[in-house]
């Protein structure tokens, strides 16, 4: 069930974290027109300081472990981070890596994360994670 409390479409920022591009190619597979996630009201977006979801794609590597931090402080609030793939919760095949800062929680502790696993996790899914990050935002509003 798609809410209905939150009065306006939601928008996602997707960020490409360090992941082998599997789970971008599910999520643009979700705005296609088999799945059309847009006639729901969720909508990409290009940038942090629009949306109201951040969606992390791979484990967080060091380069870009600085980044993650700026645009999780760009997107304002209420926020909520949507962990896209089994890279960006546990590290994933890449888990022993000398290159990984670590996994979302490591980086940003205080933020609220809902994960969608799956390898690459299948489009379905990936809407079911955004429903569930859109379901926390109404409640927030509603406070």
């Amino acid at each position: 069930m798609i809410p209905k409390a939150f009065k306006r479409a939601l928008w996602v920022f997707h960020v490409n974290s360090g992941s082998c591009n599997g789970c971008d190619i599910e999520i643009i597979a979700a705005l296609t027109p088999r799945y059309d996630v847009e006639r729901f009201g969720i909508r990409l977006v290009g940038s942090p300081r629009h949306a109201d979801v951040i969606a992390f794609t791979g484990p967080v590597t060091k380069d870009m472990a600085d980044k993650v931090k700026r645009i999780y402080e760009q997107t304002p609030d209420p926020k909520v981070i949507l962990v896209v793939g089994s890279c960006g919760i546990s590290g994933g095949v890449f888990h022993e890596s000398y290159h990984l800062a670590g996994p979302i929680e490591r980086i940003i502790p205080e933020a609220k994360c809902f994960y969608v696993p799956g390898c690459p996790p299948r489009p379905e899914a990936i809407i079911q994670g955004v429903i569930k990050a859109w379901e926390f935002l109404e409640e927030v509003e509603k406070k």
